[in-house]
């Protein structure tokens, strides 16, 4: 079975803009979000899919310097960007992979994968219940499902988070979820604001090994160690 993650990067963020190339410890961020997918043994491959802004001509040149496949869509239909990824793409199914998460652990798209391949789902998901940290969220897709997903969009959300479609008409399709056995869906390990990028750039400054080594209780312990060196020094 041919597994692609598509990872979807922007630079026109609203809260931080070009985050996606910020520089964490020297290096942009998406940079950790490709090695963390490398790290995958469920994948055959994965695409970067930004838009056709200008602004992103910064995300299409970062991967062809790297020989990185890059698909570029629509800047406002972010749903449309992914299903034209997929035109040019073939796959049985799909990884959304989210470009502001430099820490997301590929064990969970190695387990949503596995659960994927294991039953008849539409859609793979941890994201709905949340129990995982924000920026630890894995969504494995089958296309045909997404071709009938995309079929029933109908909000300007829809279009905006791909996959929205799925949960808000969840008796149209088979989904299968995967939970932590704690709600940590109040911790934040994706980057939306600037205050998120700084902690991420704490955590992996204090990382004594590869960033990738590190899967999600273990950047957990890190989270909560920065958290309780910040309340100190606000002491």
């Amino acid at each position: 079975m041919k597994i692609t993650a598509i990872i979807q990067a922007r630079m026109n963020s609203a809260r931080l803009p070009g985050k996606s190339l910020a520089l964490i410890s020297g290096r942009p961020l998406l940079q950790f979000v490709i090695e963390r997918v490398e790290r995958c043994i469920s994948l055959h491959d994965f695409i970067v899919a930004t838009s056709t802004d200008a602004a992103d001509d910064a995300i299409a040149a970062f991967c062809d310097a790297r020989s990185i496949q890059c698909h570029r869509g629509s800047p406002t239909n972010v749903a449309l960007r992914f299903k034209t990824c997929m035109g040019r793409h073939p796959c049985d199914a799909f990884v959304r992979v989210n470009g502001d998460s430099p820490l997301l652990d590929p064990r969970l798209i190695d387990r949503g994968v596995g659960q994927f391949c294991a039953g008849n789902f539409d859609i793979v998901t941890n994201v709905q219940p949340r129990s995982f940290p924000r920026g630890q969220s894995v969504e494995v897709v089958r296309p045909v499902a997404f071709e009938r997903a995309y079929s029933l969009m109908s909000e300007p959300g829809d279009f905006e988070h791909v996959t929205r479609v799925f949960y808000r008409r969840a008796d149209d399709f088979e989904i299968g979820r995967f939970r932590h056995p704690r709600d940590l869906s109040g911790l934040q390990m994706s980057v939306d604001t600037q205050e998120d990028l700084d902690r991420i750039r704490r955590m992996v400054g204090g990382m004594r090994r590869s960033h990738a080594d590190y899967d999600v209780e273990a950047l957990v312990r890190l989270h909560h160690e920065d958290e309780c060196r910040c309340a100190g020094a606000a002491l």
